[in-house]
């Protein structure tokens, strides 16, 4: 039985399975299309809200440092990521990578964790894009229905329409073709990165030397909490963060690091490179880069603009240009936003289902949303099923207290890719790789420690949704996956 549930699917057999005609996507992605798509998803909210929160709440002026810390962080996976994708070029991420390597009760649970967080984490993308139409739709003077604006604070029916129709217009554009959907990514990300460069340009003629003063702002402890809501750390060893300091800059480094989800979708899409021993490792560390640069110079101006202490929480860019006398950056930076969400929410959608996707051909999930469509070459069917339910979720409900599971299923993601590349490194030293991550086991050592660091820093409340989660999903493997099993299939006609 333990056997069978830490069986592998070996590397060849995942790439041959690539190879079927009915499974086979079209391989039409270049490093500048998969450099794009990670910058499309890292830069969202994260740059227009966060710098000033946690400049203001945690660290001062050197919050740029904690973007630095978390970009080191996210380095270290992401050199994981980069060995892995161009290695073993299968859709599915840490799931294919974990398949094999752990296993695939392991690849099930982590394919499981990566269902709920692209989900999640498009649901929510929606509904807060949903909210800056509607705030330029009322500038504009035009007004939705009170019923059809948003789920927050409806008495009776509410739905929100944006959201929705937001969903099922990216999910009609993932159908037709992931080109088509990385050339809209490219005009949305142009759009969103001209709106960050304006930021950064016209900031600097605004930025006060006396700003920075303190830089590093004296230490402020806080005090520890006892229930679900305080960090699982302060729970078991009763340690609590503390803010401003230079601890500081780590505390704020555990929130800012939450900018920089996305760069591990692009492994997703490994599948559907033309070359993807060359252009994975590039794909992913380049876009991992060029957002680190971004938010570090974006926090330096804001900072430098505005002290830290009268910075908004809300909206810290356009009211550091409202401070100086420009309001008219405001309207600028909020269309910026909404149109970054955009590119967002179609690239969680598409990481979705290509995990989706390739467990179905595993036939861990039913295979009948494993066949593309005879056209397009796209997982048609996956992406349309979800593409509808998470409309639905998206337009029915507030997603903001489950917000932090899209959080906690990254890292636990970041942990097995980094454990997997070590135990594939010791299996199969002879497989070809194109790109090796350096100093291995120590740099997948450091990444699993930093991803461990950043989990104990959210809510124990977290913690116990994603168990929940994560045993309604050992329950569907024991019901369904482990006896639709391709590969236990395949191990029992052998044996005959």
């Amino acid at each position: 039985m333990s056997s069978a549930l830490f069986r592998t699917k070996n590397v060849e057999q995942s790439i041959q399975d690539t190879e079927e005609p009915e499974h086979a996507l079209r391989k039409t992605l270049s490093a500048l299309d998969l450099t794009v798509f990670g910058v499309g998803v890292i830069i969202g909210t994260g740059i227009f809200v966060l710098t000033g929160k946690v400049a203001k709440e945690n660290a001062g002026p050197a919050v740029s440092l904690a973007f630095v810390v978390a970009g080191v962080v996210c380095a270290l996976a992401a050199l994981c990521y980069a060995e892995f994708a161009s290695t073993v070029p299968v859709a599915g991420s840490a799931y294919t990578f974990s398949y094999a390597t752990l296993g695939e009760l392991p690849a099930w649970i982590i394919g499981w964790d990566l269902v709920l967080e692209f989900a999640l984490g498009t649901a929510v993308v929606a509904v807060g894009w949903s909210g800056y139409i509607r705030s330029l739709l009322d500038n504009a003077g035009w007004h939705l229905p009170a019923a059809l604006s948003s789920r927050e604070g409806a008495h009776g029916f509410g739905f929100d329409i944006l959201a929705a129709a937001l969903v099922l217009a990216l999910t009609a554009i993932l159908v037709v073709g992931v080109k088509l959907s990385a050339r809209v990514t490219q005009l949305v990300v142009a759009v969103k990165v001209t709106v960050v460069l304006i930021v950064i340009v016209a900031g600097a003629f605004f930025v006060s030397g006396a700003n920075y003063r303190p830089f590093i702002p004296a230490p402020q402890p806080v005090p520890a909490g006892g229930n679900l809501k305080a960090p699982l750390i302060q729970l078991l060893f009763g340690w609590a963060p503390s803010n401003f300091g230079v601890m500081g800059i780590f505390t704020a480094a555990s929130v800012v690091f939450f900018a920089f989800i996305g760069f591990d979708i692009v492994a997703t899409a490994a599948e559907e490179t033309r070359n993807p021993q060359r252009d994975m490792p590039r794909g992913i560390l380049g876009s991992l880069f060029i957002c680190t640069a971004l938010y570090v110079a974006v926090s330096i101006v804001v900072t430098g603009m505005q002290h830290y202490s009268d910075l908004s929480v809300d909206a810290p860019l356009a009211d550091a240009f409202k401070s100086a006398g420009h309001p008219w950056y405001a309207g600028v930076i909020s269309f910026g936003a909404a149109v970054g969400l955009t590119s967002v929410c179609m690239i969680l959608l598409l990481g979705q289902t290509r995990v989706f996707f390739a467990m179905s051909r595993d036939g861990l999930l039913p295979r009948f949303f494993s066949h593309v469509h005879p056209r397009f070459r796209t997982p048609h069917r996956p992406t349309i099923l979800l593409g509808v339910i998470i409309a639905i979720v998206a337009g029915f409900t507030s997603l903001s207290e489950l917000a932090e599971l899209v959080n906690i299923g990254t890292l636990f993601a970041f942990i097995v890719v980094a454990i997997s590349v070590v135990i594939l490194r010791r299996t199969r030293p002879d497989l070809p790789r194109s790109f090796r991550t350096p100093f291995v086991p120590w740099v997948p050592i450091l990444s699993v420690c930093a991803s461990l660091w950043l989990m104990l820093n959210l809510p124990a409340e977290t913690w116990l949704r994603f168990a929940i989660w994560l045993l309604i999903g050992v329950v569907v493997y024991a019901l369904y996956g482990r006896s639709h099993s391709r590969l236990a299939e395949r191990e029992a006609a052998s044996a005959k």
